[in-house]
């Protein structure tokens, strides 16, 4: 499916783009969780970044599943996918989070008061959630890095450039 472009891996192309959605999403529902006017200048776009998260999650952990299969497999991809394979199950609870927010905000502006119990359970939700959902890009990110430069850091310096250490 998503293999490659210009004989470039789409895995390092696609991964960027959703490295920096989903964290930007999880900005986006945070603040439009605990700042109600910020929720209402904002409008839909924290629900149509979080969809947009919804679609980019796929396709990052399909092309990376193409660029294992040119690769190989070792231990530390493996643990990379598994850990990839989890952030689905949580961007699209924080789009549902997104819509409720979003749905309560219009409400609001057509005059129908929301009770402050469910805004303030939503927010909640919305606050853990997005918290949750950094955890697991920032885990899976770095599981990533290790997998594709760990053989970096075991290879001898060449061409007369020095090593870390100096040497």
């Amino acid at each position: 499916m998503l293999d490659t472009i210009f004989g470039l891996p789409m895995h390092p192309l696609i991964v960027h783009a959703t490295v920096v959605l989903v964290p930007t999403t999880t900005l986006l529902v945070v603040l439009a969780a605990v700042l109600p006017r910020f929720r209402a200048w904002v409008g839909p776009v924290p629900v149509l970044a979080a969809l947009a998260s919804c679609v980019l999650v796929p396709l990052s952990t399909g092309s990376g599943e193409s660029l294992e299969s040119r690769v190989g497999d070792t231990r530390l991809i493996e643990e990379h996918s598994e850990l990839a394979d989890s952030l689905i199950w949580f961007v699209i609870p924080l789009a549902l989070v997104a819509i409720a927010l979003y749905w309560l905000q219009r409400r609001t502006a057509s005059g129908q008061t929301p009770g402050k119990g469910l805004v303030a359970a939503v927010s909640v939700v919305a606050v853990l959630l997005s918290g949750a959902t950094l955890v697991d890009v920032a885990l899976i990110g770095h599981s990533g890095a290790k997998a594709a430069w760990s053989d970096v850091s075991r290879k001898p310096a060449q061409g007369g450039e020095r090593d870390g250490d100096g040497n």
